[in-house]
């Protein structure tokens, strides 16, 4: 087989894994049709869930865990059904294996295709296959995971501090609990969990000692890939001792039980991975968002398949660049300069080596199942990136898909009202091309933003008090706004960026109680003080006005760079996150608010809005106005 044909049988791939996705999408085109008879497999996940006779709202919620693969509005609906916390966990529990039975059934119909018709190579097709087998050993640990970390010790230890994070941090430092890192450093990040002792302390161990069974299953997975790997050759890329050993040094950190050495073994596996360089690419553990306190990262598996039909650009990675060398430039550091310079150097080395992937998800596992990213940039650990830099991956294909699927809702319509949104669809659905542009300025613009002002002890230094997640995904969006705000061969794309900043600004408050992805949250509330200082937006009588016009885009334009620049500032000299956070907001019992009084009562206004009606369905426009 030539490279051409195996680009071909990509490509027949990825059309067919298109299709399956436009099949599962139609779950949601059956609701807003009221086709009740086309939705028994919703019908089967309600009984399951033990709420029987289910509503249109509590359908959509069950549509969007399972297509979508979020659990915020079937948080909402459960909790509107009086469910209380425990119960709500238990429920969360059973629909994570109703989903992860779905999609592994999707998958292996998948693997069913590419073996039917003789798609790849033998080579490639036994990575789809070995994929498939670890990651279904992975999805089964993933429950015990959730439950030991997540609604086990992170509950007991905010408990046991009655709510105070500032103390939880505190003690695990004074414990000793945090992995080390790279030259003996307290780690960002870990691969190891905490379990109780007879005597009420902590200890922290391996997953191959917390998990034993299911770390043991996956190794075992792992070896019998390998042993597939080795009788086939890769006559396409000559990519096999590749895969072998990054497959072996997974093997290698998955069995690690000093966690001392956990992150130098996992840093091992990602300079192994960096080396792949094929359309197909394994993802294997790499993001820390769920657990809060001590970032142990999360049960990632899958595949992602490049579209053969991408043409390859460097026009977004050369504006970040150039924005980055112009806001360095323009600030006035005096005696810090060496110190700052060796920052940006640093940064600036890992953006030169970054390799980019546009694709889609071709199969997924364990926590993905509770959520897939539209891009991603990899590897966390700088320390490899220095040397090896890193990749991105970037879904627009699988993200426009979706967006085109996803229901109308009530609250878009009660929020920002019909003339903003008809603005919005028409561009949704009638300017691909154009979509795709505004996709790389917001989302891949946003990952290039996350290597910025970054070395590889900047994480640790500003997470003492556990916010640096909660400033990172703002300062990385806003350096993909920033590099488009101070070039102008974008210009004609202002009004949607604009318009894409406002929709994702508000949406984010929808996350406010859901703790895994509460950065995100946080970043809207600094995105939405931008927006009401520049008077984009205005909150009068319980109505929210958007003035779209020129002033108000050039105001906004404004805080973003004076605000980036701050940012930028605070990262060189590594100052706690907290400190730039609470500049915005702060936390009000539980969960953050903004410091505006106004934006506050905004933010509560759309919450309780949210909790309302956030799963009814928008009867007052239809998606046939847009075709």
């Amino acid at each position: 087989m030539t490279q051409e044909q195996f680009l071909n049988d990509v490509s027949t791939l990825y059309a067919y894994l298109d299709n399956q996705k436009n099949s599962i999408n139609q779950l949601i085109t059956h609701l807003e049709n009221k086709n009740y008879n086309e939705l028994t497999l919703i019908n089967e996940f309600a009984i399951v869930l033990g709420l029987e006779n289910p509503d249109d709202t509590i359908r959509l919620a069950l549509i969007t865990r399972l297509v979508n693969l979020r659990d915020d509005s079937l948080v909402q609906v459960l909790k509107k059904l009086g469910k209380n916390e425990q119960e709500v966990i238990e429920l969360q529990e059973k629909a994570y294996g109703f989903v992860r039975s779905f999609w592994e059934e999707k998958h292996k119909t998948t693997l069913e295709f590419i073996k039917k018709e003789k798609l790849l190579t033998p080579f490639y097709q036994a990575i789809f296959e070995g994929v498939y087998h670890v990651g279904t050993q992975m999805s089964l640990w993933q429950s015990k995971w959730t439950s030991h970390i997540i609604n086990g010790v992170n509950k007991e230890l905010l408990e046991k501090f009655e709510g105070n994070e500032a103390k939880v941090f505190e003690y695990l430092e004074e414990n000793k609990l945090f992995d080390l890192g790279h030259n003996g450093q307290i780690a960002d990040r870990s691969y190891s969990a905490l379990v109780k002792q007879s005597d009420g302390t902590y200890e922290s161990q391996a997953y191959i000692q917390a998990f034993k069974k299911e770390t043991t299953a996956v190794i075992n997975a792992l070896e019998e890939f390998v042993d597939k790997l080795i009788e086939v050759e890769d006559e396409i890329y000559n990519q096999k001792w590749n895969y072998v050993e990054y497959l072996q040094t997974l093997i290698k950190a998955f069995s690690e039980n000093r966690t001392d050495k956990l992150v130098e073994q996992w840093a091992q596996v990602d300079r192994t991975w960096m080396k792949i360089t094929t359309p197909i690419q394994i993802g294997h553990p790499l993001e820390y968002y769920e657990d809060h306190f001590r970032k142990a990262v999360a049960l990632e598996w899958d595949i992602r398949l490049s579209n053969p039909n991408f043409e390859k650009n460097a026009q977004r990675a050369q504006k970040i660049k150039n924005m980055f060398a112009t806001i360095f430039h323009s600030f006035h550091i005096g005696e810090k300069y060496e110190q700052h310079k060796a920052i940006f150097d640093f940064s600036m080395k890992s953006l030169e080596k970054v390799q980019l992937y546009i694709g889609r998800p071709a199969s997924f596992y364990a926590a993905e199942f509770n959520g897939l990213f539209s891009a991603q940039v990899v590897p966390n650990d700088e320390i490899v990136s220095k040397d090896e830099g890193k990749k991105i991956f970037a879904f627009s294909d699988e993200i426009l898909q979706t967006s085109r699927a996803k229901p109308f809702l009530k609250l878009s319509q009660e929020i920002f009202g019909q003339e903003f949104l008809t603005q919005d669809r028409n561009f949704l659905f009638k300017e691909d091309a154009k979509w795709h542009q505004v996709y790389d300025i917001t989302t891949i613009g946003h990952e290039y933003g996350h290597i910025l002002w970054c070395d590889d002890e900047t994480e640790s230094a500003m997470n003492k008090t556990g916010n640096f997640k909660n400033i990172e995904e703002f300062k990385a969006t806003t350096g993909g706004l920033v590099s488009f705000f101070i070039g102008t061969s974008e210009s004609e794309l202002s009004l949607q960026v604009l318009i894409d900043t406002i929709k994702r600004s508000v949406g984010l408050i929808g996350w406010m109680e859901v703790d895994e992805v509460q950065p995100y949250y946080c970043e809207g509330l600094i995105h939405l003080t931008g927006l009401f200082e520049s008077k984009v937006l205005t909150w009068e009588n319980q109505k929210l006005n958007i003035d779209l016009g020129e002033d108000a885009f050039v105001a906004l334009k404004q805080w973003y760079i004076k605000t980036y620049q701050e940012l930028a500032l605070h990262y060189l000299d590594k100052k706690d996150a907290t400190l730039f956070l609470n500049q915005f907001a702060t936390k009000t019992g539980k969960y953050f608010m903004p410091n505006n009084a106004i934006i506050s009562d905004f933010v509560t206004h759309y919450f309780e809005r949210y909790k309302a009606i956030g799963q009814e369905l928008d009867t007052l426009d239809s998606k046939s106005n847009y075709r």
